[in-house]
């Protein structure tokens, strides 16, 4: 369920969604589905949200989004290449208008010395493109880093509506 915050940011974009007439899909892995459950929260998100695939393992992201193996490979799983792909695919699989992938390291374990528990990457894109990609580095527990990566991830899709968002890192 999601909480005062999360709930306030998915409104948002529930709004931004339903003032531009778009549609929106989530690709997720770390956060295991939160960031579908705070954007279904918001009665009357079935008019702008078309559904999500949760791929938290790497074949996953493979079988299900279409993301090469060999990029995971060459560039790991936690990568802005990773993101844009699984964003790139969901927006594929749903015909939708915007997508929301994320990908990271919740922890507590399973990080690396380039890529520590807390690395996010979170995508935005469209048909034409991507809108946004940026890498975070939550601090805390599991529990915080899924919640932030939540609003991270909301918030950026909100911005990219709202400004055309331009990529980052």
């Amino acid at each position: 369920m999601a909480d005062r915050l999360t709930s306030s940011a998915a409104k948002s974009l529930g709004a931004a969604l339903s003032a531009s007439g778009k549609t929106v899909v989530v690709a997720e892995s770390c956060q295991g589905g939160l960031l579908g459950g705070a954007i279904t929260s918001i009665p009357g998100s079935s008019l702008y949200f078309s559904g999500g695939v949760l791929a938290y393992g790497n074949s996953a992201k493979i079988s299900l989004l279409g993301v090469p193996p060999d990029l995971i490979a060459a560039r790991g799983a936690v990568s802005r290449e990773v993101a844009v792909a699984m964003a790139d695919g969901v927006l594929s699989i749903f015909r939708a208008d915007l997508a929301i992938a994320v990908t990271g390291v919740a922890g507590p374990g399973g990080g690396s010395r380039g890529k520590p528990a807390g690395t996010v990457w979170v995508a935005v894109v469209a048909p034409g493109g991507v809108r946004y990609a940026h890498r975070f580095r939550f601090p805390g527990g599991r529990e915080a880093v899924r919640r932030e990566t939540v609003m991270a991830s909301l918030r950026a899709a909100i911005d990219v509506l709202q400004s055309g968002a331009a990529e980052g890192e």
